[in-house]
């Protein structure tokens, strides 16, 4: 069985966005998961950026390719538990699913461009899928 990618959020807006980094194409045609957190903070992003409408259907296809871990507290149990760096509430909820996922025998990879985060599941064991630097 494949290695799933976990996407975080991040990965998700850079995608969208344009910015100027961009996970690669080789990243969309593997298996892909995440906490339902990523929908909430995806769409909570594009409308504060007054992007809700000009990116919905893009938005709603990103989130069709993805896999989701419910927020529910079985899965989310290990984010009441303390880590071993300090994390930011939402990133606890990501590393609390890839967990989840992880105990019940899924093998992921983070995909992020959020250094606290890489480091974090870092910290707990986790392999992160390899993004191509910034464009300048």
């Amino acid at each position: 069985m494949a290695t799933a990618i976990y996407v975080d959020t991040s990965v998700a807006l850079a995608q969208l966005l344009a910015e100027d980094r961009r996970p690669p194409a080789e990243l969309w045609e593997r298996p892909l998961l995440s906490s339902r957190l990523l929908c909430y903070e995806l769409w909570t992003r594009l409308h504060a950026r007054g992007l809700g409408r000009s990116h919905a259907e893009p938005a709603r296809d990103l989130i069709s390719r993805i896999a989701f871990v419910e927020l529910v507290p079985v899965a989310l149990a290990r984010a009441l538990e303390p880590f071993p760096v300090e994390v930011r509430t939402l990133d606890a909820i990501h590393l609390a699913a890839m967990d989840f996922l992880r105990a019940h025998g899924e093998r992921t990879e983070l995909a992020t461009y959020d250094a606290r985060m890489s480091d974090a599941a870092a910290a707990m064991g986790f392999e992160t899928f390899r993004l191509p630097a910034p464009r300048r």
